[in-house]
């Protein structure tokens, strides 16, 4: 999902969790929206590191190009994955949640980036590319590291099942 569009949902839903909660204090609402598109900051930073510039607007050219690939590979029927992006692997948000036990702020953060993780999953689930999200930081260090899976399950999402669950096992050749 571009960023405008993120930009408007976030603030739409900050709107709403005003309405609904009036008397929720305004850093608080004004982190909830931030949170629902800075998430994406992991890109930029993808960007940066495949491109050498740290031009904002280089960073949108590499995804718009990375983009028309993927669909390119899309239409030959290839399910490549994308560049990996840590702020929005479960693990990550996770922990920005416990941290809301800390401190109220985070947990205004971590709703935001639940909020911006559920717009991804809609827009990936609605074109047929949930595929190329890694969901798991777990299951990038596997893929990235070229260790055999052994038994550790493959937590892939698909468009026609949420999550299903495939176990891999051990032989002599995958050791």
């Amino acid at each position: 999902m571009l960023p405008r569009w993120h930009i408007l949902f976030g603030a739409l839903f900050s709107i709403f969790v005003f309405i609904m909660f009036p008397e929720t204090n305004f850093i608080y609402l004004l982190l909830l929206f931030l949170s629902s598109f800075l998430i994406d900051f992991d890109h930029y930073i993808v960007a940066v590191r495949k491109t050498g510039s740290l031009s904002l607007f280089r960073a949108f050219e590499y995804h718009e190009k990375a983009g028309r690939i993927a669909d390119r590979e899309h239409e030959r029927g290839l399910r490549n994955k994308g560049d990996f992006h840590l702020f929005n692997t479960v693990e990550f948000i996770i922990f920005v949640g416990l941290l809301g036990l800390l401190w109220v702020g985070f947990f205004y953060i971590f709703i935001g980036m639940v909020f911006h993780s559920l717009l991804d999953l809609t827009s990936l689930i609605c074109s047929e590319r949930v595929y190329r999200r890694t969901f798991f930081l777990i299951e990038s260090k596997r893929n990235y590291f070229g260790v055999a899976s052994c038994g550790i399950p493959n937590l892939s999402l698909t468009s026609h099942s949420i999550a299903s669950l495939n176990v891999t096992n051990c032989s002599e050749e995958t050791v």
